[in-house]
This record gives structure tokens, sequence and C-alpha cells, in this order.
């Protein structure tokens, strides 16, 4: 039999520690449960990710000692240098050394450089730049030469990843790697609108795009719940469309400055005709239907859109797109052209002569006159024009650039008809799919359709995060880690595809994403503790409380897709983003891990395994109690209203006991302790306060392999 002790003491202060810290124990050590991964010679490989194109390992190790100098070529204020810096810095704190060199001051190549970065010229940002480096480790000496100094970027984030440790010390393992990029295109939508994001997240999470090669920060700017730049030509725009929460130019100069150092595009986006409520709060007179107009603080598809029957407003988008131009130094310029809603279109009269007078037929034409007069202003300023798949119409010069959001049969017939083009359909960050999922999703998968031409024009992709359902302090959480699978994607090889692999990886790259100033963890522990603040707890108390939720919010994930919307609550800019499913992570790595262990299991029946799920148990039903009392005592209606899921949870667990136990003892159920599961499992997986039970399918596995056993049993 399975027991445990019950001691109040022992279980708040030291099993329940332990019980945590064996959760995430389980999230590293799991995934080596894998056959691929039982390999000692893959256990051992470096954790790099994305993974480069070539890759030899060597005899022989680089020992880290604090004499350890870095040289380059370009002197302070360059790309380069900084990079070098960055570089140093980092590795300074993860090691503890304290380099004799004054790297932010000096770096000029000498007697003493053990680490030397070459490179020919200064990259520009620009797709199409060549970003490949070449990185030899020799036992005295590492060499990084690139075409660019961008490629001097990207290598010294792989040279990072590369660093071990073992009983004599730091160092990089020998090593020659030749890598490039596979896709010129790898980007990241952070959506500044819905929920505005304070300069440090847009920074913050510039570091960590570079940290794993991504190159292109498409930055979500205008939209139905706020105008977020500083317009000096229409200062009404930020002051009445933003609630004060807009950006500077200043400011948007400093985000420019450092991505430019991190070698990453910051291409806008200012989202037209429709997404344009925050528009009209100041300049009315360019919509389509007459004012007031107010921020939207619902989130949908809205009726306000401009009005492309008014000659003024091409004057107005003249100017506006003018400051813009020089603003952004990027080639690109994203109008949006999405989900355009033409009731307001459909009611003014002065519209329809218009669209008689024209030949109008439709709205979808409508809409394409619009954005042939946009990209005449786009291209008067020497802008190129990006814009969401509905923007694509015959006639449009080639250059442009067409974002799949609504499917990849878009990209395919842009493609066949010259069209360059980017995918986001299958990288949506905000729906909280898997890691997996998303770095299965290929802009150009094996079975293409296109030619090798064809191919040439399918640029990259770009993970979306939209910002309904996010703040400033869990946007992080549900950007990282699942984007550095999609930067893998859009970086390395195409063969590259090993998901065990990668989720081995992702576990080591989840932990060093932290010194980029990412939130995506540390803000989890934070955010429990609040919600046991109504409260009044000693400090052990607190943090055995906090530790008790937090072992539920690992195992937990918020429901998929926009179903949030319609859990009963309805949602706005307005509304509280602080509560348990806020908390928790859109996929628990911890429940994918114990999912693969009883697959393991029921391959092998390896005994030793069903001790690590029965131990698994052990520790969350240690934990059931400590749950039960703080959601069911407390007055607090954050911790109230996940008394439902506390209670699945103990069902669960007694479910996979029981499963488990029997197929252990090669035990046969009876049909109708079978049929009751089931009936069970269907009501475990109803959603309780917007949350899932992550474990559930693992427990799901034994359910069905007792079934199939029986089956098999009765068949023969």
């Amino acid at each position: 039999m399975f027991g445990f002790k019950k001691k109040n003491i022992y279980i708040s202060r030291v099993i329940l520690p332990y019980a945590v810290g064996l959760v995430l124990l389980i999230c590293c050590w799991l995934p080596g449960i894998s056959q691929d991964l039982r390999d000692s010679k893959a256990a051992s490989r470096p954790s790099l990710m994305p993974l480069p194109a070539k890759m030899e390992l060597k005899e022989g190790k680089f020992r880290l000692d604090e004499k350890f100098q870095a040289g380059s070529q370009s002197g302070p204020g360059s790309r380069a240098f900084k990079s070098v810096s960055r570089f140093m810095t980092r590795l300074s704190g993860r090691t503890g050394l304290f380099f004799n060199q004054d790297f932010l001051a000096e770096q000029k190549i000498g007697p003493s450089t053990t680490l030397f970065c070459l490179f020919n010229r200064v990259g520009r940002l620009i797709p199409g730049e060549d970003e490949s480096y070449r990185l030899e480790i020799s036992l005295d000496r590492i060499e990084l030469k690139a075409p660019t100094d961008i490629g001097i970027v990207r290598g010294l984030e792989t040279l990072l990843q590369l660093l071990s440790v073992d009983s004599e010390g730091y160092y990089f393992p020998c090593t020659l790697i030749e890598d490039q990029p596979r896709f010129t295109w790898r980007g990241l939508l952070i959506d500044s609108c819905r929920h505005f994001m304070p300069l440090e997240v847009i920074k913050r999470n510039l570091l960590a795009m570079a940290a794993v090669k991504m190159n292109v920060l498409h930055w979500h700017l205008s939209e139905d719940q706020g105008f977020r730049v500083e317009c000096h030509t229409f200062p009404r725009l930020s002051e009445f469309g933003s609630d004060g929460n807009y950006y500077s130019q200043e400011q948007i100069k400093e985000v420019i400055q450092l991505a430019s150092d991190l070698g990453i595009r910051v291409m806008p986006e200012f989202d037209i005709p429709g997404h344009s409520t925050s528009w009209f709060v100041g300049y009315p007179e360019y919509a389509s239907a007459p004012g007031p107009y107010r921020i939207e603080r619902k989130f949908g598809v809205f009726h306000p859109v401009f009005n492309p029957a008014n000659p003024a407003i091409y004057h107005f988008f003249d100017r506006f797109f003018q400051e813009m131009a020089k603003l952004f130094p990027d080639p690109y310029i994203h109008i949006g052209g999405d989900e355009v809603e033409p009731t307001h279109w459909k009611e003014n009269p002065e519209i329809q002569k218009f669209m008689k007078k024209k030949n109008i037929d439709d709205f979808h034409s409508l809409q394409a006159h619009f954005n042939l007069e946009i990209l005449k202003i786009l291209t008067k300023y020497h802008k190129k024009m990006v814009g969401w798949d509905e923007i694509y119409q015959p006639g449009l010069p080639k250059d442009i650039v067409i974002q799949s959001w609504r499917g990849t049969q878009a990209l395919i017939d842009g493609a066949k008809k010259g069209y360059q083009g980017i995918l986001s359909n299958g990288y949506y960050i905000d729906l909280g799919e898997t890691a997996e999922k998303h770095y299965s999703n290929d802009p150009i998968p094996p079975d293409s359709p296109l030619s090798s031409d064809e191919k040439k024009l399918i640029l990259g992709g770009e993970a979306t995060m939209w910002a309904e359902l996010v703040s400033s302090e869990t946007v992080d959480s549900r950007i990282w880690p699942r984007t550095a699978a999609i930067a893998e994607r859009l970086w390395s090889d195409q063969e590259v595809r090993d998901v065990p692999d990668m989720y081995r990886r992702l576990a080591v790259i989840n932990v060093q994403l932290e010194e980029t100033g990412v939130q995506h963890l540390i803000n989890q522990p934070m955010m429990l503790r609040r919600l046991l603040s109504s409260a009044s707890y000693e400090l052990t108390d607190l943090q055995n409380k906090t530790a008790a939720l937090q072992s539920l919010a690992l195992i937990s994930e918020p429901v998929k897709g926009y179903s949030r919307h319609n859990q009963g609550r309805p949602y706005s800019s307005l509304s509280p983003l602080t509560r348990f499913v806020d908390a928790c992570f859109p996929e628990s790595l911890e429940a994918r891990c114990i999912r693969v262990l009883v697959e393991d299991y029921l391959n092998s029946k390896k005994p030793e395994l069903a001790l690590k799920i029965n131990d698994w148990f052990t520790s969350q039903k240690i934990i059931v109690p400590q749950l039960k009392g703080l959601t069911e005592n407390s007055s607090a209606l954050n911790l109230k209203e996940i008394q439902p899921l506390v209670q699945d949870l103990e069902e669960v667990l007694l479910m996979g006991e029981s499963a488990l136990r029997l197929i252990r003892d090669g035990a046969k159920p009876e049909d109708s302790w079978l049929e009751l599961q089931q009936e069970k499992l269907k009501e475990l997986k109803k959603p309780k306060a917007e949350c899932q039970l992550a474990i559930i399918p693992a427990i799901e596995l034994m359910i069905k392999h007792l079934r199939e056993e029986q089956k098999r049993v009765q068949g023969s």
C-alpha cells in the first residue's frame, strides 16, 4: 500500500517544500526518460536553442578563469562592442568569476585575448541580411568570425549557451559550429494596445528575443483600445486616445536603439481602416460615422472605421506617415487591414455614392481602394507595406509582405502569385497551445506545394502576443518559454524536429532566459502570495501556503483558445488579471513530464517508473488538505473560486492511484468501474475557475490502457 505521514507540522515544514521541489525536479529530469534521451550521449549534448546548422563536438575543454579576455575590432558604442560587454556581464554573472578585464571600457585585441570576435562589416537591419557566423573553440582560444557584426551577436548567444561546469569548474566544450538561419524573418508581435505594456516590458523581451536569435519586433501600436505613440503632427491621437498610456518619441528611439544593438528590426503596426476607434476619439472627422467616440473597453470587432470616400483622410495619413517614417527606420510599416466591419460603410450615404461613382462593387474592393491610396503614401516615404492576409488584391506591387493569420493557404496563394509572405497562423501564442504544437508548425512544411523559387518568397514567421488577457506582469509567461520553440523552428534546419529533445533543451533555456530580465517564472509566486494577502500569516506559514498554491498552479492551465471570454465573465481592458488563472502558465511542463513518464511506464512496465509515478501522486496528495483548507475557509473570492479545482485534483489523484495499482498488479477492473471513470473524466475535464487540470491526459492514458487490456483479454 502507498502510505504517507499526516502530521500537520511535518507536512507544512518538511514535506510541502519537498513536494513542490519534486515537481520542479521531475520537470527537469523527466524528459530524460524518453528513449532518445536515455542515451547518455543525448543527455550530455549542449542545450542549444535554436540548434545550429552544423556542429562538431571535439575532445577537450576550454577552461574559464578570471584571466579570460574578450576582444573585438570595434570601439565603444558599436554593436559588436556592446554585444561583447553584455556577453561578459552575463558570463560573469553565471559563473561568479571576477574577470580582470575592464570589458566595458576596453576590448582591443592583444596578447592576452582569448575570445576573438572578428567581422567584415556592420550589418544592416533589413530582411536578407547575413547573420551567419563560425565559432571554433579550442583548448586555449575561442574564435568567432562573421561576415557582419549581427553574426557576432548571434554567435555570442550560442557561446553563452555552451557554458558548462564539472568538478574542476566552468568550461566551454571544444567545438566547431557553422551556423546561419533558415528564414530571414523571425518575429514576435507584442500588442501594446489592448493592455498597455510599459517600456521595460518591451526592453526585456527584446533581450530575450536576442537570446534565441529572433530578429523582428512587430510592435502593435494602434487599436480600438488605445493609440500608443506620441505624434507631434496630430497630438490628440495620444492625448485623447491612450488614457495617458503611450510611448514618447524619445522612448520609441530608446527601444529602436536597443533593438539595433541586438540585431533586431522594429516594425510598427498602425491598424487601419478598422480596429481604429482610438484614432477617432481625437479626430472623429475621419470616421465613417459621426462621433463622439470613446476609447473602446471591450474586446472584439467593432464598427468604427476610416471613411475611404473622404479625401481629407489621405492628407491626414500623408502627414502622419511622414512623421512615423522618420521615427521608425525599418523599411516596412504594417497597416493591419484585418477584420474590417463594414456596418458604418453601409450606413453612410456618401460612401455609397462614392462606391457607385468609382464602380466599386463591394466592401472588399472599397478596402482595396483605401489600401492602394495608403500604399502610395508609404511608397512616397520609402516604406514597404505589410498587412494581414485580407489586404491581398491583384495589382499590388510584389515587394509588399502578406502576413497570414487565417491559414497557410493565403501564404501559398500569395507565393504562387509572386508575393512575399510570413506565417503567423499556428504561432498565436495567446491561444495557450503547447510548445510542441508551435514547433510542429512550419512555414514551408515538407509537403509544401510550392516550387523552389516560390519557397524563397516565404520570409519566415512571427509569434503573436495579443493582449486581451495579459498585463505587464503576466505577458512574459505567455511569451516564454514557448516562443523559444518557435524561434528554433524559424532558425534551424527543417530536419530538426525531435520533440523530446526540444523539451529537454527548453527546460534549460527556460531558466537561462531569466537573466535577460523577463519575468515569466518569478511573477507566479508573487501573484499567488498576493491571493493570500487578505489573511494574516507568519512568514513561514505564508511561504508554505504559497508553495501549496504553486503546486496546484504548476499542473493547471488556463482554458485554451479564446474560450476564457465565454466562461461567464465578460472581459474588458478594465478587468483584473490577477486571479489564480492568470498565475498559471499556458503550458504545464510538469504535467507534460508526468504524461511522458506514464507513457514510458505503459510501454515498458518497469517497476521503477511506477514508483516514480506513485511518488508524484503521493507528493500531491499531501498538499490537497492544505489546499482545501485555504479555499474552503477563506473569505477571499479569488481563493474560493478554485475550490472546485482542488476537489477535482483530489478526485484525479485517487483515480490515478487506483489505475496505477491495477496496472502494476496486472488486475482486471470491472466494466462498471471503467465506465464510471470515463464519466468522471468527462466532468473533470470541464473548466473550473477558467482553468483545467493539465495532468488529466496522463490519467486518461492509464484508463485507456486498462480498457484496451480488458478488450484484449476478452477477445482472446
